[in-house]
C-alpha cells in the first residue's frame, strides 16, 4: 500500500482577496471589474470566483473577469440559520472557503487582519506576498501601457489649462496675479485643472500647485495668492476613470521674468532630468542614476544638505512606478531597471528664498534604453 505524501507547495496556488475594487489596485488588476464594497475574489488551480452581493452579481456577470460568480447572500444564509442575526462578513467567508475545500492561501500584505484572525481559528492557514501580489504587474503590458499614456493624455489636458490661465492672469498690487477680475490663487487653479481632467474622463487626485517657497515642500498642495516672477511647481497626477491607471507629470513655470538664479535652477533641473533619461535602460542599477543625478546638481552649486535646520537640493526620489497606483513598485533609486517597467523621471531642486523647481515625466524601461511617454513641452516662462 502506497502512502500518499501530502506537498504543501500544492496548497499555495490558492489566491485570496477581499476588498474594494475601486480602492485595492490588486483587486482591480484580478477582475477588471469596478466595485466601490468588499467583495471576494478566489483563485483556486486556476479557477477565479468572484462572491458579489445582490447589488452587484448581475453586473458583475457583465463586465467582471472571472469563471465563476456566486451570490454572498446564499452563503449568508447557510450561516445564519434560523438566527435572525446577519453573521460578520468574516464567518461568511470562513464558510465559503471551507465548502471549497480550502485550507491555504497566499493574501495580500494588506488583508485585512480581522479576516485573517477567523480564517486562522477554522484552520485555513494565511499566508502574505513577499512582495508583489501579482508579480506581473511589474512588467508592463502593451495595453496596459496603452492606458496608462491614456491617463497621461488627461493629465497633459489639466497641465494646457494651468498654462492657459496663467498666459492669462496679469500682475496686479504686490506682484499677485490677477485673472478675471480676482486674485489668482493656487486653490482657484488648481480647480480649473481637476474641472478640466474631470471634462477630459479623469480623476484628480491631490493635484498640487504651490508657489514660491510652498513649492520647497514637495508634497505641499500650494494655498494663497500666486505672484508673478515667482517659480509655480504644477503636479498633476489624475486617475483614468474608466481604466483606473494613473497619469503623472510635473512643469515648473514662471508668469513673468525669470531672474538669473531662478533660471539656472531651472535649467540644472532639466538638464539633469535629460542625464537620468540618458541613463535609464534595463540593467541598470537605479541607484547609480540618482546619485549621479545628485552630483551633477552639486557641481551646478546646488547641494544637497541642511541649512537653517531644514532639508535643501535633490532630497527626494528620482522616480517611482507607475499604473493602477499613483506610487507603484518599483521605487527607480532602489532597483535594477527592468525591460518593460512604467517610471517616473522627475528630479527636483528646491532652495527657501529661490524657490522649487521639479521636472517630471513618465518612460518605459526598454532593453536599450527608454521610451519617453509624456507629451508636454517644458517652458519656464509664460
Amino acid at each position: 500500500m502506497k502512502m500518499k505524501i501530502r506537498n504543501p507547495k500544492s496548497e499555495i496556488r490558492n489566491r485570496l482577496i477581499v476588498a474594494a475594487s475601486e480602492t485595492d489596485p490588486d483587486m482591480l488588476y484580478a477582475t477588471k471589474f469596478w466595485a466601490p464594497d468588499p467583495f471576494i475574489f478566489l483563485e483556486r488551480n486556476g479557477k477565479r470566483t468572484l462572491v458579489l452581493s445582490d447589488l452587484e452579481i448581475d453586473r458583475g456577470r457583465n463586465q467582471a473577469d472571472a469563471d465563476e460568480f456566486v451570490m454572498f447572500s446564499e452563503i449568508e444564509r447557510e450561516v445564519q440559520g434560523k438566527s435572525k442575526k446577519a453573521p460578520p462578513y468574516e464567518k461568511v467567508l470562513a464558510h465559503f472557503l471551507r465548502k471549497r475545500g480550502v485550507r491555504s492561501t497566499i493574501v495580500p500584505a494588506n488583508f485585512p487582519l480581522r479576516y485573517a484572525e477567523e480564517l486562522a481559528a477554522n484552520k485555513i492557514r494565511v499566508r502574505a506576498t513577499n512582495g508583489l501580489f501579482w508579480p506581473e504587474r511589474e512588467a508592463k503590458s502593451n495595453k496596459e501601457i496603452e492606458m496608462i499614456c491614456g491617463g497621461l493624455r488627461i493629465t497633459e489636458a489639466g497641465l494646457r489649462r494651468a498654462i492657459e490661465i496663467l498666459k492669462a492672469s496679469k500682475p496686479g498690487p504686490g506682484k499677485k496675479l490677477r485673472w478675471n477680475g480676482k486674485t489668482l490663487t493656487s486653490e482657484m487653479l488648481r480647480a480649473e485643472i481637476d474641472s478640466t481632467i474631470l471634462r477630459a474622463g479623469g480623476v484628480p487626485t491631490g493635484t498640487i500647485v504651490a508657489g514660491g517657497d510652498q513649492a520647497c515642500d514637495p508634497h505641499e498642495r500650494g494655498h494663497g495668492p500666486l505672484y508673478a516672477d515667482s517659480l509655480i511647481i504644477l503636479d498633476v497626477f489624475p486617475r483614468d476613470a474608466k481604466t483606473g491607471y494613473f497619469g503623472d507629470m510635473t512643469r515648473t513655470v514662471l508668469r513673468g521674468r525669470a531672474s538669473d538664479p531662478q533660471r539656472k535652477l531651472w535649467n540644472t533641473v532639466k538638464a539633469g532630468q535629460a542625464l537620468a533619461l540618458k541613463k535609464i535602460k534595463a540593467g541598470v542599477d537605479g541607484m547609480g542614476i540618482h546619485k549621479a543625478i545628485q552630483e551633477f546638481f552639486a557641481k551646478r552649486g546646488f547641494p544637497t544638505e541642511i541649512r537653517k535646520g531644514r532639508r535643501v537640493g535633490f532630497f527626494h526620489g528620482t522616480g517611482h512606478g507607475l499604473g493602477l497606483e499613483i506610487h507603484e513598485y518599483p521605487r527607480l533609486q532602489k532597483v535594477t531597471l527592468k525591460d518593460r517597467q512604467v517610471l517616473t523621471v522627475e528630479p527636483g531642486l528646491y532652495y527657501p528664498g529661490l524657490g522649487g523647481v521639479r521636472i517630471e515625466d513618465v518612460v518605459l524601461v526598454t532593453k536599450t534604453g527608454c521610451r519617453i511617454l509624456s507629451r508636454f513641452p517644458k517652458q519656464l516662462e509664460i
